[in-house]
């Protein structure tokens, strides 16, 4: 069975003030606001796709009011390809709660980000400790792997469990704010680049030596599978295909034009009335689709 541990917090920041990325929402003068959105943006997403989006929206929408503002449609056109877009009316809809009830400042509290529409325990989590470093343990499918290995010794995390995976981390903060909270931005940032899935560079790990894995020999994940998630042909495909027609028009289109991007009858027809149910799309008078607020 393996063993477990407890990495040094002082040794993981240390490496992590000396090797993170030099991210734009991790500037100093990067606001809540800024994080939020980075946040939002970040999941399921690689962080390539997005930087280029965020830097777009902030000097754009720097504030939640301006945001707010906006129409739904200019979000969706701006959200361009990263995917999930209901994340950005999400957003915008926090953006609004953000400037009428919170002084359109981003709250610091757990809680009080939580009540904002589309925050879950993650992204509230990770903007009370990454914007206003606070002790939040923040836990991520990277967290939970590192802790997985350098902890427990097991060669992945298994299926998520929110309770034991949230004990886990907070176990491991050092009891001071500000620390605690490098010492979140350190653990994803081990998990992100150095103790990835298939080739961890355990030669570059500032904690090897004190990990319960390298300890146990490695040992190969034995834990029920894992699901691979697969992008081609699946309806977020056909869903992205479809708004990407009406981000690219100047106005309503036409039925026929939808019928375009996707041979599969039976599987658009479907993909088009989850985004009219979701908001994401409105139909028309005269049977034309356009964006929310452009009909």
């Amino acid at each position: 069975m393996p063993g477990t541990s407890a990495p040094d917090p002082a040794e993981l920041t240390a490496w992590f003030d000396a090797h993170a990325r030099d991210l734009p929402w991790r500037a100093p003068t990067t606001t809540g606001w800024g994080v939020l959105v980075s946040e939002t943006m970040l999941q399921q997403t690689p962080v390539r796709r997005v930087q280029p989006v965020w830097e777009e929206w902030m000097a754009r929408w720097p504030r939640p009011s301006d945001l707010a503002a906006a129409t739904q449609a200019e979000v969706l056109r701006a959200w361009g390809k990263l995917g999930y877009p209901r994340r950005a009316l999400r957003l915008h809809e926090a953006a609004s709660v953000i400037a009428t009830e919170h002084g359109d400042v981003v709250p610091a509290e757990v809680d009080a980000l939580l009540a904002l529409p589309g925050v879950g325990t993650y992204t509230a989590r990770a903007v009370a400790a990454f914007a206003y470093g606070r002790r939040a343990p923040v836990v991520d499918t990277n967290v939970r792997r590192v802790v997985a290995r350098a902890v427990h010794g097991a060669g992945d995390a298994g299926p998520p469990a929110p309770k034991r995976d949230l004990a886990d981390v907070e176990a491991l903060l050092p009891a001071d704010d500000a620390r605690a909270a490098k010492m979140s931005a350190a653990l994803m940032e081990l998990g992100q680049t150095v103790c990835t899935v298939r080739s961890p560079a355990c030669e570059a790990c500032p904690i090897s030596h004190d990990c319960a894995w390298q300890h146990a020999g490695r040992p190969a994940y034995a834990g029920p599978p894992k699901k691979v998630q697969r992008f081609a042909g699946t309806d977020r495909q056909v869903r992205g295909r479809l708004l990407d027609v009406l981000r690219g028009a100047d106005g309503p289109v036409t039925r026929e034009q939808l019928d375009a991007v996707w041979n599969d009858a039976g599987q658009r027809d479907q993909c088009l009335d989850s985004l009219l149910t979701d908001g994401l799309m409105e139909q028309t008078q005269d049977g034309r689709f356009a964006l929310p607020g452009e009909s």
